[in-house]
């Protein structure tokens, strides 16, 4: 699994939400939206590096934007059908239509509430067991 998330707070609750599903999945992290173009990159070029089934997008990163992130990693030859949970404050419509046509599986309006925000846990849990069935 890739986090890529430019707050220090919000990997805390993702890996926090994602430990909480007993998920066996090594967390990997990228700071911002270069990191995690370069995370990908490296896939492609090293078989051994690991290829993320789920990846959880922040929309606003630094250095590049969470769209430019997912149209990279949709072009990428061993990540591009990983499932990709976006994740933002903003839960303007034309964010979700925009990461929706991008080809996000889910998308998760980060809330202020601790037990709102450990639901991301049980959507990404979700996803992974519905592509399994």
């Amino acid at each position: 699994m890739l986090i890529v998330e430019d707050s220090d707070a919000d990997v805390f609750l993702f890996e926090q939400a994602i430990a909480a599903t007993g998920l066996p999945v090594t967390i990997h992290i990228a700071k911002d939206g270069e990191q995690a173009i370069h995370f990908f990159d490296q896939v492609d070029v090293d078989s051994a590096f690991p290829s993320p089934a789920v990846v959880i997008l922040d929309i606003n990163l630094p250095r590049k934007q969470g769209g430019d992130v997912l149209e990279h990693m949709r072009r990428s030859r061993r990540c591009a059908n990983a499932l990709v949970v976006v994740a933002s404050t903003s839960d303007s419509k034309q964010d979700r239509d925009k990461m929706r046509s991008l080809g996000a599986a889910a998308y998760f309006r980060k809330p202020s509430e601790y037990d709102e925000f450990m639901k991301v846990g049980d959507m990404v849990k979700a996803l992974l067991d519905a592509r399994s069935a």
